[in-house]
């Protein structure tokens, strides 16, 4: 679903695949060390379902993805091939590469594909027609293909060539598993959330947050606020911050969005206390701090004992939680208990919980308790847009369900 519209997208369990070419857009985007291994496999993980259901059911699969930023140029540390590696490991099949995504080569080793094959196309943004959606390379990629499926949520917030513009041409655009079920997570907690509705927001700036915070007024019950940006809202409030972060010219919009927020019932929590140091090190000393009592030259790097107490009691009673943001400087040993203890709350809660962005995800991996958050999503910019209430270019290109579907 996409926020506003009340239409349903295709689905790759509603389309015969036996003998189709299907193009997969996937999210590759993986880490790599300096021997070329693939780090973490999360996001190659989270497409198994899709690519295993596309060779069961007789499809010849070409995955399609971006890894890096060569800015339209080969970068040979930026090929697909490790992931390819990988992939074949957890498939249990041979996973080729092809030496590009399109041209009379790629053309040529498709033809050769029999139903249940699996082939790796090159890295998409070797070309700059990939960034620039350019019809040229989208028409390549579609003349490779009689299915296009994407399942890469988090590159569904871009109009690329092997995101939107391939959908021009080709007969038909369905989601992938992953890709629905982001869209089923995140649309139910923005048209018809379980109440208690929490939303926890924390990383550095205001500025990177306001869209969901005015989209999310009046959606949810409350806000429980940490990070960096908390500190300008608490100056909105006239309360000394000492060296704290700071958006010095978001000062009159903080406060009319906690305004907004109060005037319409919402909760709008800020840490009561914090942990505070001189510097952002993790040998500096540090101490806890009431929001009354940060000393001129102290930075808050993470909410406090007492804050962690009244955020996890808010939380404890929800029903349904969106989190994106880290409480602190989470990177750090001493700055990390909030965001962990932020983690546990949440996994703890009787709720729907959806976990977005790199370092909320992280934390509830450390923590121990990712298996108990019902969604994480793997699109950080993809989910905050989708929050923002934000058409995803990504999701508006495929096909609309029909009230009724033939074979395809």
């Amino acid at each position: 679903m996409i926020p506003g519209r009340a239409v349903a997208k295709l689905s790759i369990a509603d389309l015969d695949l036996r003998d189709k070419r299907v193009l997969l857009r996937v999210d590759f985007n993986v880490p790599l060390n300096e021997r070329q291994e693939v780090t973490d496999a999360t996001r190659i993980k989270a497409a198994l379902p899709t690519i295993r259901h596309a060779v069961r059911a007789g499809a010849k699969v070409l995955l399609i993805s971006h890894l890096g930023r060569p800015k339209g140029k080969r970068v040979p540390s930026l090929s697909l091939a490790p992931a390819a590696r990988r992939l074949a490991d957890l498939l249990g099949q041979a996973v080729p590469l092809a030496p590009d995504c399109i041209g009379a080569e790629v053309e040529e080793m498709v033809s050769s594909l029999r139903p249940g094959d699996v082939l790796m196309l090159e890295n998409c943004r070797f070309h700059a027609g990939d960034e620039a959606n350019d019809d040229t390379m989208s028409r390549a990629l579609g003349r490779l293909c009689d299915v296009f499926v994407n399942d890469a949520f988090g590159a569904a917030h871009r109009a690329h060539a092997s995101t939107v513009g391939v959908t021009r041409f080709v007969p038909v655009a369905a989601a992938g598993f992953l890709m629905a079920r982001e869209l089923e997570y995140l649309g139910r907690a923005i048209s018809n959330p379980e109440r208690p509705f929490v939303a926890i927001l924390g990383g550095a700036k205001v500025s990177d947050k306001l869209g969901v915070l005015e989209h999310l007024t009046g959606k949810v019950d409350a806000f429980l606020i940490g990070g960096g940006m908390a500190y300008t809202f608490l100056r909105a409030e006239g309360r000394e911050v000492g060296a704290s972060l700071l958006e010095a010219d978001k000062l009159e919009l903080a406060r009319s969005i906690m305004e907004a927020a109060r005037g319409r019932g919402v909760g709008f929590l800020l840490p009561t206390d914090h942990v505070i140091a001189r510097t952002v090190d993790p040998m500096a000393e540090t101490r806890v701090a009431l929001s009354s009592d940060i000393p001129a030259g102290w930075k808050g790097l993470d909410i406090g004992p007492e804050a962690r107490k009244a955020f996890a009691k808010v939380i404890g009673d929800a029903r349904t939680i969106v989190w994106n943001g880290p409480m602190g400087v989470f990177e750090l040993a001493p700055f990390r208990e909030g965001t962990v203890a932020v983690a546990r709350a949440v996994a703890a809660a009787r709720a729907v919980s959806i976990v977005g962005g790199g370092d909320s995800v992280a934390a509830v991996t450390q923590a121990g308790v990712a298996d108990k958050i019902t969604h994480i999503s793997t699109g950080g910019g993809a989910s905050l847009e989708f929050l923002e209430g934000r058409e995803l270019p990504g999701v508006a290109a495929l096909s609309d369900k029909p009230e009724s579907i033939g074979d395809i």
